[in-house]
């Protein structure tokens, strides 16, 4: 009886705990969405108010009507770059892991190595180059410049070789009998076993590509080209600060992330311990 009241009574302290931190990290969003509802006189005030008086709508409508920031177009441009880049940057990584994992080539290790030692380099260094080499091919201002630096991730092709090097190889074996060559089996054998694995690259690919700030920022230079993130920092510049309209644009970009997580986070704590890491 004792060892029974002690396990209920641990179980409620952990569960009290949890709840706990879970306010703790919702605090944000709740201060979020209540600034999004307020005018700018209640967001800056000294004294804190729990609600806003009314629900001030107008701060999301006006967020689609000033065409000097097109928040309408921005939202679609990110949502573009999300769907293209996670999709294809997925699948450019699972073949490359593949090919590391199971192709025995000369000059695989000295392939992977390097694939390893760009995960060394901070992004920032490698921005400058980039923006040489795809502005001069014209990438400036299109979708495309926007998008083609973003389908190659080198982190997402060491986690799928890894995943790939615990696949039983008997199956693949027994597809290579059959006839299969090595595209056919990662076809019909591999990819069809990778669907955890992809879902959770694929969601966190989707959310670095909405939230990606710096790329945008020098590729997208007319209005036209901007995405989210970059119309957000347009409501606080050193000439003019909205804030109720940043916090409800902020509202409605976070919006795509929340549903994405909420719908692939089993996805993605599956795939990442199933991934090993092995060497």
């Amino acid at each position: 009886m004792n060892r029974y009241r002690g396990s209920v009574l641990g179980s409620a302290a952990t569960y009290l705990v949890l709840c706990l931190l879970a306010v703790v990290f919702l605090i944000p969003f709740y201060v979020l969405v209540r600034n999004a509802f307020m005018t700018t006189p209640e967001v800056t005030a000294t004294d804190w108010h729990w609600l806003p008086s009314s629900l001030n709508w107008d701060n999301f409508s006006s967020l689609f009507d000033n065409p000097e920031r097109p928040f309408g177009r921005s939202l679609a441009n990110s949502l573009l770059i999300a769907v293209i880049s996670a999709p294809v940057s997925t699948l450019l990584a699972s073949m490359a892991g593949y090919a590391l994992a199971r192709i025995n080539v000369p000059g695989r290790g000295v392939v992977l190595s390097l694939i390893v030692g760009t995960l060394m380099i901070p992004q920032a260094v490698t921005f400058l180059p980039t923006f040489v080499v795809v502005g001069s091919m014209g990438g400036v201002n299109t979708m495309w410049g926007l998008i083609a630096p973003g389908l190659f991730n080198a982190f997402a092709v060491v986690l799928f070789r890894s995943f790939y090097l615990s696949f039983p190889a008997e199956i693949e074996e027994a597809g290579r009998l059959d006839g299969l060559s090595y595209l056919g089996v990662y076809g019909r054998i591999i990819l069809p076993n990778s669907v955890t694995m992809i879902a959770s690259l694929g969601a966190l690919s989707f959310i670095e590509a909405w939230n990606s700030f710096l790329w945008p920022l020098m590729i997208g230079q007319d209005p036209e080209s901007w995405t989210v993130q970059i119309a957000l920092s347009s409501f606080l510049t050193s000439q003019t600060v909205n804030l109720p309209e940043l916090f409800a644009g902020t509202v409605v970009a976070i919006l795509p992330l929340v549903i994405m997580f909420l719908v692939a986070q089993r996805h993605i704590v599956q795939g990442i311990a199933m991934s090993g890491l092995k060497s």
